[in-house]
Parts: C-alpha cells; sequence; structure tokens
C-alpha cells in the first residue's frame, strides 16, 4: 500500500505546481505605458500590435499619445491608436489617454495650470508610475518625449519609479524625426535621473532599428489574416474594411512611400518594443549620460549619470517572433 501512496503524493504535487504556474506568470508580467504618435507612418501600429498581442508578457497599463508633424493633431493619433486597439481586441480593457500637441518649452510655464496641453496623458503616467507594485513601470516612448518630460518635471518624485524606453536618435549623429520634434523634452529628460535607454534609429547606416525592416511583398505573404478576427469591421485611415490587423498591416503597407533597394520601410519601434520584451534581439551599452545642445550630441565621459544605448537589432529574430506572436496571440490585460 505505501507503494501506491508515494506515486499518488508525486503525482498531486506536480499537478498542483502546473495550476499555480500561470498565476506566477502573470505576477511576473512587465508593466508597460506605450507613448505614442500612432498616427505618424506605419511602424507605431505595428509596435502596438506587437505589444498588445503579448499579453503572456506585457501587462499594458495604458496608451498615451502625442503629436508629432506628420501624424496631425492628437485627436488623429489617437484615433489611430484606438484602431488598432480595436483590432486586437482589447479596446474595452485598456485606457487610452491624449497627450501633448506642443512642445516641453512651450508647455511647461503652465504645468501647474489646470488644464495645460498633454495633462491627460502626463497626469495618467504620474498615476501609474505613483501607484504601489514592487515592479518598475516601464514607459515605452515611441514618438517625441514630450509627455514623459511633463511628466518628470510636475513630479520629479516618478524618475526612479519608472523605466524609459525611447526610442530616437541617431546617437552619436545629430538628427532624427522624434529627436527633432521636440528637443526641448530632450535635453530635459537627458539631464534627469530616470533611467533612460535609447533605442537608436541610424537611417541609412544599418546599426540602428532603420535595420529591421519588411518589404510590400513580405508582408502580403505574411501578415494576411494574423491576429484576432473581430466580428464588426473596423475602417482604416485609408478606406477599406478590416476585421484583422493582419489585414490592414497590408493596407497600411500599400499606402506608403517605400525606400532603399529593395524596396521597404522600416518598423523602428517594433524593435523598442522587442528589447523590452526580449533583451538578446538586439546589444546594447552603458555609456556616460550625454547632453544634447543646438541639436548636437556632446558627451560627458566623467558624467555619473548613465544611459543604455541599444543598436545593432537581429532583424529576422524581431520579425519572427512578431509574426509569431500575432499567430499566437495573448490579447493584454491592463493588470
Amino acid at each position: 500500500m505505501s507503494r501506491l501512496i508515494l506515486p499518488i503524493v508525486i503525482l498531486f504535487l506536480l499537478v498542483a505546481c502546473r495550476r499555480e504556474q500561470p498565476a506566477t506568470q502573470a505576477q511576473e508580467k512587465i508593466r508597460v505605458i506605450f507613448d505614442t504618435d500612432a498616427n505618424n507612418e506605419l511602424d507605431d501600429q505595428h509596435a502596438l500590435a506587437y505589444l498588445l498581442l503579448s499579453g503572456d508578457v506585457f501587462a499594458v497599463e495604458g496608451i498615451t499619445v502625442n503629436a508629432t508633424r506628420g501624424g496631425g493633431p492628437v485627436e488623429e493619433q489617437a484615433r489611430e491608436a484606438y484602431r488598432v486597439m480595436q483590432l486586437c481586441g482589447v479596446a474595452d480593457r485598456i485606457k487610452l489617454l491624449k497627450g501633448a500637441n506642443g512642445t516641453f518649452r512651450d508647455i511647461e510655464p503652465a504645468i501647474d495650470s489646470a488644464n495645460f496641453d498633454g495633462k491627460e496623458a502626463v497626469d495618467f503616467i504620474i498615476q501609474r508610475a505613483s501607484a504601489t507594485n514592487d515592479k518598475p513601470l516601464f514607459v515605452i516612448a515611441v514618438g517625441k518625449l514630450t509627455n514623459v518630460a511633463l511628466a518628470l518635471r510636475k513630479d520629479p518624485s516618478i524618475a526612479q519609479r519608472i523605466r524609459l524606453v525611447w526610442l530616437g536618435s541617431n546617437y552619436p549623429e545629430p538628427g532624427e524625426y522624434n529627436q527633432e520634434n521636440d528637443t526641448s523634452a530632450v535635453s530635459y529628460v537627458v539631464k534627469t535621473s530616470v533611467p533612460l535607454e535609447i533605442a537608436t534609429v541610424r537611417f541609412g547606416v544599418g546599426t540602428g532599428t532603420d535595420a529591421v525592416r519588411v518589404t510590400p511583398e513580405e508582408v502580403r505573404e505574411r501578415m494576411p489574416g494574423l491576429g484576432p478576427r473581430i466580428e464588426a469591421g473596423i475602417e482604416g485611415r485609408h478606406g477599406g474594411v478590416f476585421h484583422t490587423f493582419g489585414d490592414y498591416s497590408v493596407s497600411l503597407f500599400e499606402n506608403i512611400h517605400m525606400s532603399g533597394d529593395p524596396p521597404s520601410r522600416a518598423l523602428y519601434d517594433m524593435a523598442a518594443v522587442a528589447i523590452v520584451k526580449d533583451p538578446s534581439l538586439a546589444q546594447s551599452v552603458e555609456i556616460s549620460g550625454p547632453v544634447l545642445i543646438d541639436g548636437q550630441w556632446k558627451d560627458r565621459p566623467n558624467n555619473s549619470r548613465k544611459v543604455r544605448v541599444w543598436e545593432h537589432f537581429d532583424r529576422d529574430r524581431i520579425m519572427n517572433d512578431f509574426y509569431e506572436t500575432l499567430r499566437n496571440y495573448v490579447q493584454a490585460d491592463s493588470i
């Protein structure tokens, strides 16, 4: 009889451990706010879908939007973000908040007013960063840094409660779209103590996120039908009605200019999500925090403030994980 009892006890313990595993995994999810100029180009949409359908990894606490010169005012940015949220089937469970139209320099003097530009998103970032939680809050910012800079200015205490991953700059070279849309925000953020990681762009060089390029042919072959299928179709930015993000992706690629040889488009912002999900998908180096002066990076080798710079992104592994994520998606929750 005793010979039978021991195997039964072992089997019971194994079953109990397996039942507890999902709860443990859920507790280990990465807390994220995604700050985006969602209506600019097409990489924001793919990054957002990648995040929202990686619910086994991320707890998405909210989406905040900002306006850059290529995508219209925040209302249009929010409209496009909401479209992607609908196509991913999570629009009813994750918050979407409007942020800044203007720049940090223009808005900062009114930061203590009752209704400054970007207040909704800024207050939300502060609220979530201040929430009682042992895990840090990742803010993945893939547009200009205005919302984040304003939040740090309004409540400096959140600096050590968030980890900021910014898709931007050609560091150490000048220029880049997100940086140029609000250099005052970049200048402010790099001087704070917030843990900062920069996913570089480096257009045309191949060492930054510009290397994560996709051709329309690959999109037409790999994307149709991927992601959850929603019952009520959603009208796309360029017309048409879509029931999956995969089909909408094809439309986005059909309605934008390609560059390079072969003609393709970079999914810059998606790479920023990828390195938070799996840091082995790129290489990084820790440097002494530089400053941005008149659009130029100036190194400060004796600066005790450290910044992590991401480069050499593994394009094939990132894209394969993206396709696999949309094929075997897990929809994100906010908590």
